[in-house]
């Protein structure tokens, strides 16, 4: 699913859809605590745990984050993008 900023700067309508799908992953205030605690290096596991969300609820958050373009899933790895890092002028 790996998609880039690239793909969506050619044309207006491109860019729109870009920052549409940014916007509804970057709302989400469940989804800014993924980001803010992946930042911290924190592991699935754990933000499961801290945010009491169920294996699906989390997987569901982490593919709009992906979807987003806010983290890049690589294996087993989780990466924040640099779209992921606004959360820490958030709130």
């Amino acid at each position: 699913m790996k998609e880039s900023w690239s793909e969506y700067s050619d044309s207006i309508e491109k860019s729109r859809e870009y920052h549409k799908r940014y916007q509804i992953a970057i709302n989400n205030p469940i989804r800014r605590q993924v980001l803010k605690l992946l930042l911290k290096g924190k592991k699935l596991n754990t933000i499961k745990y801290e945010l009491n969300l169920s294996d699906s609820q989390l997987e569901y958050h982490l593919k709009i984050l992906e979807w987003g373009f806010c983290i890049e899933r690589k294996g087993g790895d989780i990466k924040v993008t640099k779209e992921g890092t606004v959360v820490k002028f958030l709130e």
